[in-house]
């Protein structure tokens, strides 16, 4: 028995006696080639900030171009309604409905102002839009031009799922009432 411990023993022994190749690098010269940066490019602290910009100009740039929509429909800007210049379309109508979403929405989504709830509102608008005007037309939505409006929803969705992010009212608002 004690002859099966020693050999154990032996064993173990060797095994930490194992050579390890030898590195044919030059030894570093300064003591700062050794240190290693606490923050090197490309961690998570940098992704975090590129996200947060790019959450807030996603928002506010969806809300601006959301707008443009509307202001077609409501003021006859930027071409006009239906593609004839001036041309509005009636208030009280169903396009006229979809232009006061497009405008107030979209400058509620560009401020960051009730974003949540909005954004809510703004992707039921979108998948109404592509129901009723675009998938009658059949085929894929590039055949049947409602990508636009799939596209919409689906940022409207992310915002209204991870709110306005940075650079928003809500922020300022809700910064206040914690405060308080």
């Amino acid at each position: 028995m004690a002859e099966n411990v020693q050999r154990s023993r032996e064993r173990s022994r060797d095994r930490t006696k194992i050579e390890r190749p030898k590195s044919t690098a030059p030894p570093p010269s300064t003591a700062a080639e050794t240190t290693i940066p606490d923050r090197a490019p490309g961690d998570r602290a940098t992704w975090s900030k590129i996200a947060s910009a790019t959450h807030a100009i996603l928002r506010m740039g969806a809300g601006l171009l959301f707008m443009q929509h509307g202001v077609q429909k409501l003021f006859g800007w930027l071409g006009g309604f239906g593609g004839t210049p001036g041309a509005t379309a009636d208030l009280f109508s169903q396009m006229g409905l979809a232009g006061v979403l497009e405008v107030f929405g979209g400058l509620l989504i560009v401020l960051g102002l009730f974003t949540r709830p909005v954004a809510v509102v703004l992707v039921i608008e979108m998948i109404a839009a592509y129901v009723i005007a675009h998938a009658p037309q059949g085929g894929f939505p590039i055949q049947n031009g409602g990508e636009l409006a799939l596209m919409f929803a689906l940022v409207f969705a992310f915002l209204a799922a991870n709110g306005p992010g940075p650079a928003s009212l809500d922020r300022v608002l809700g910064t206040r009432r914690k405060v308080v």
